[in-house]
């Protein structure tokens, strides 16, 4: 099935997304033949279909023989995508108050790739405090994470929350996107002291990135995390300490 990784990013199952796009390649279909042309088996394909009919996904045609089953058109995730966001809306800020209510222990954890990247942004945002970027790389400028934290960067400064960069030496060339669209107080560690990782402090929060030189990310990323308020506070001194004597960006 071609399209079934994209229905399933919608919200459906497997399944459900298989016999979604039969319906659509096919039109109307009796049980049997959405089993035969989807490839699910046939005693999964009632489940399938009534799960479909609840999300309005289906409808079904009464006959005297034997009920046959038709797809709605596509445009039906839209309005699926709009209930949900406005329900998000709604409720999003109850959901916020419940989370900020408990208090936040000390951990640490590992995330991996694009998608764990993204994870630790977000955390930026809710934690709404200034970050401190050690030995960047530019990565903020890979293609493929250029527009999500171009959204970033308007969600913190609706914060009012303001990036301090000390970029790589070799990072000058990769940096100048970032500060395009980033706007950091920055600076250049000294020639020689180049390195593949790289360290991030907000709040309670310190990051540890690996394997990301050259303004690269790929799956293997990887992102430790370590909540310990002590702990921030003193990489955030040991920061201001490198940033003091570091070289001014040329003018």
């Amino acid at each position: 099935m071609e399209h079934t990784e994209l229905l399933q990013s919608f919200g459906l199952a497997k399944n459900e997304a298989r016999i979604y796009e039969t319906l659509l390649r096919e039109g109307e279909l009796s049980v049997g033949a959405i089993a035969n042309e989807s490839g699910v088996h046939r005693r999964n394909t009632y489940d399938t279909l009534n799960r479909l009919l609840e999300k309005g996904l289906v409808f079904e045609i009464l006959e005297s023989k034997e009920n046959r089953y038709q797809a709605v058109p596509p445009s039906r995730f839209a309005e699926m995508i709009e209930e949900h966001q406005s329900d998000l809306e709604k409720n999003l800020p109850e959901l916020e108050r419940l989370y900020q209510e408990v208090p936040q222990k000390e951990a640490t954890y590992i995330l991996r790739g694009i998608e764990g990247w993204k994870a630790y942004m977000r955390d930026i945002i809710r934690v709404g405090q200034d970050d401190y970027i050690m030995a960047g790389k530019g990565v903020w400028a890979h293609p493929k994470l250029k527009k999500f934290a171009t959204q970033m960067t308007t969600a913190a400064a609706k914060k009012g929350i303001h990036f301090h960069v000390l970029f790589d030496a070799d990072a000058r060339e990769d940096a100048q996107e970032v500060i395009e669209f980033l706007k950091p107080k920055y600076k250049f560690l000294p020639k020689g002291f180049e390195s593949h990782s790289a360290f991030e402090v907000f709040g309670d929060h310190i990051v540890f990135l690996t394997d990301n030189k050259n303004a690269e990310i790929n799956e293997d990323y990887t992102i430790t995390v370590i909540i310990n308020q002590k702990l921030a506070d003193s990489f955030r001194t040991w920061f201001k300490l490198i940033w003091g004597v570091s070289t001014l960006p040329k003018k």
